[in-house]
């Protein structure tokens, strides 16, 4: 019987050691010396001003919000096609959420739709680059400036990817990247980090990473003890995290370049559906590279999503659909505002549904799904 994931983590051979190592260092707690390894080689392949390693993605986006003052009735734009995680972050701060639209082809959030709803108490955009494709940066970064405003790049799906050769993640003020288990890559099934861009707000960064102590300041020898001095979380992973995650960080280039060729094949395979009319392909932008961290197709209906899942399913294939959009969400609805018209937000999501894609993966395996796919379109029409 096939059986074939949605996902497997990498694993690469090197995490143990790695891990048996910082046991052995008999320091298991955050800031070591994996961490520290971790930041380093996140910032030479990013080229951000400073990386610090936080537990997950959604800590990083909540370090985010405190680093740049969210306050009660401040606004925040951003996406409703997004993990919630991405809201969560500023509604805990007491921001109003305003969502707004997105663009068809690429799932990601309009400019033209932030540019509507910018008001006066507007005081950060939030871009989720989503598939690891990038957002139209430099028209949001344009907005951005011309309003005053933050922007933080969720870019959770996309490390190793770029826009106009620069690492996502690293555009806005500042960027979050996750090393969730379903990522490209892991730091043990949780985890993330926090890029800062602004060199400005590095030391506060480091003081809100550290429960709002100075204790960075103190571990670098600058002063003679730490003290409270701000708001903050405890937003540092275990060493065990960090040492798991170095493994993958040194192997990124690999994972990332076997889940392209494998992304090829999908779209080399299901180009003829497209082109035929019967479904969609994923679109990367000439100014965006593609981590492959997503190879997604678009149905014609919402009926016709959930009938490709369980087909798929009954070969033996897990494939699953992606967000539901937040605003329509039993919490979304009594305490966030959609801006503008919804022309795309749902209607898009309804038809996009995720096929499988790992590192590891067998070429045999891309094309066992995409004849099934065709098989499934040639019962349906």
């Amino acid at each position: 019987m096939i059986n074939i994931p949605f996902n497997k983590a990498p694993v690469l051979g090197t995490e143990l050691e790695y891990i048996q190592q910082a046991i052995d260092s008999a320091s298991l707690a955050g800031d070591g010396n994996f961490s520290r390894k971790c930041e380093a080689l996140l910032e030479s392949i990013t080229l951000s001003q400073k990386v610090l390693l936080t537990p997950s993605c959604t800590a990083a986006l909540e370090a985010s919000a405190l680093l740049i003052d969210i306050r009660p009735g401040d606004e925040v734009i951003m996406p409703s096609y997004t993990f919630v995680s991405t809201a969560n972050a500023f509604a805990l701060r007491g921001a109003r959420v305003v969502f707004v639209d997105i663009v068809e082809n690429t799932m990601n959030i309009s400019p033209e739709a932030i540019k509507r709803a910018i008001t006066p108490k507007t005081k950060a955009i939030v871009v989720v680059h989503y598939a690891g494709v990038a957002c139209d940066m430099d028209e949001i970064m344009l907005l951005a400036r011309d309003n005053d405003l933050f922007v933080i790049e969720d870019a959770a799906q996309a490390i190793g990817s770029h826009y106009k050769g620069k690492a996502l993640g690293t555009i806005g003020h500042l960027g979050a990247y996750s090393f969730h288990e379903t990522k490209n890559i892991t730091s043990g099934g949780e985890g993330g980090a926090l890029l800062i861009n602004t060199p400005s707000l590095v030391e506060r960064a480091e003081i809100i990473r550290e429960k709002g102590t100075n204790r960075k300041s103190f571990l670098r020898g600058s002063i003679d003890k730490y003290s409270w001095v701000d708001i903050g979380s405890s937003f540092l992973p275990s060493e065990i995290q960090s040492a798991y995650l170095f493994a993958q960080l040194q192997c990124l280039e690999r994972i990332n370049s076997a889940r392209v060729e494998c992304w090829k094949l999908y779209s080399e395979l299901l180009s003829p559906l497209e082109s035929s009319g019967h479904i969609r392909l994923p679109v990367i932008s000439p100014d965006s590279g593609n981590n492959a961290h997503m190879f997604y197709i678009k149905c014609q209906s919402l009926e016709q999503r959930s009938e490709l899942i369980s087909y798929m399913k009954s070969k033996g294939v897990l494939t699953v659909f992606h967000y539901v959009p937040l605003h329509s969400s039993r919490f979304g609805l009594k305490n966030t505002e959609f801006c503008g018209v919804d022309r795309y937000t749902t209607t898009e999501s309804e038809k996009l549904v995720r096929l499988p894609l790992f590192f590891g993966m067998k070429f045999s395996e891309v094309n066992y799904i995409c004849e099934n796919i065709k098989q499934f379109i040639s019962i349906s029409s």
